[in-house]
């Protein structure tokens, strides 16, 4: 199958007062077109530098970050934020439109995807509230769709779900799932749920140490079934258990 996103002795490196801080070292991965990994590994080790990275919004030291394939052309990249990112004196409808908007897209095109995604999302009729007439998870169901509308190539997460409570969260986890089963992008979730990077990813990877190493790489064919993966959540806390700080 066709490689969406290979990153190649990746290093990165941040200027501090007293010297260099080593955020990622020497990480090699590749992700297929349509793949899901799920990142997982102690607070401070570079999951999220490692999602800037490969968004574009940050350059690494050293190596290669490859996000287009074959074709060698940069994919269509979302990203989606743990603080929903919102724009609060938009409506939910003017949120989800704005991608299509800066894209150029007319605005019949952009009313019925808008209508479409609300009807998608279960929010059909919300399109004219505010973000803060919205509860947790129908804000953070509106940041999925504003990221999802444009058809993305890949979808990049970074622990979206950290700030709801159990209920919401393994909702949002299902309709992930079944947006993803739908429109196959290639999707990375940067999460410190073990459970959770299992249940949504078909490949999971440990990262441990200051800077970021990969100490595991974990095929994980069970993805998406409810209570299947015991085995790889196991090896998953072992392999993170190994670490110096474990979570």
């Amino acid at each position: 199958m066709e490689k969406l996103i290979e990153l190649q002795d990746i290093k990165k490196y941040f200027v501090v007062p007293n010297g260099l801080l080593h955020a990622v070292d020497g990480i090699n991965l590749s992700i297929e077109k349509g793949e899901t990994l799920g990142i997982v590994g102690e607070s401070g080790c570079g999951k999220s530098t490692l999602l800037y990275l490969l968004a574009g919004l940050d350059k690494a030291d050293r190596g290669t970050v490859s996000t287009g394939g074959r074709d060698g052309k940069t994919g269509n990249i979302s990203f989606i934020l743990q603080d929903y990112g919102l724009f609060p004196w938009k409506t939910v409808a003017e949120n989800l439109s704005l991608p299509l908007e800066l894209r150029g897209e007319g605005r019949t095109r952009r009313r019925e995807a808008v209508a479409a995604m609300l009807d998608e999302l279960g929010l059909t009729g919300l399109g004219p509230r505010y973000p803060v007439q919205l509860s947790g998870g129908q804000r953070q169901r509106v940041a999925i769709g504003r990221a999802l509308i444009t058809d993305p190539d890949i979808l990049l997460m970074d622990e979206p779900f950290s700030s709801l409570d159990a209920l919401t969260r393994e909702h949002l986890q299902r309709t992930v799932l079944s947006l993803w089963r739908r429109r196959r992008p290639t999707c990375v979730l940067v999460t410190h749920n073990v459970p959770e990077a299992v249940f949504l990813g078909r490949r999971v990877m440990v990262l441990s140490g200051r800077p970021a190493r990969k100490t595991l790489w974990l095929d994980n064919p069970r993805f998406g079934e409810e209570g299947a993966a015991f085995e790889e959540t196991r090896r998953v806390y072992e392999a993170l258990s190994e670490t110096k700080d474990c979570l």
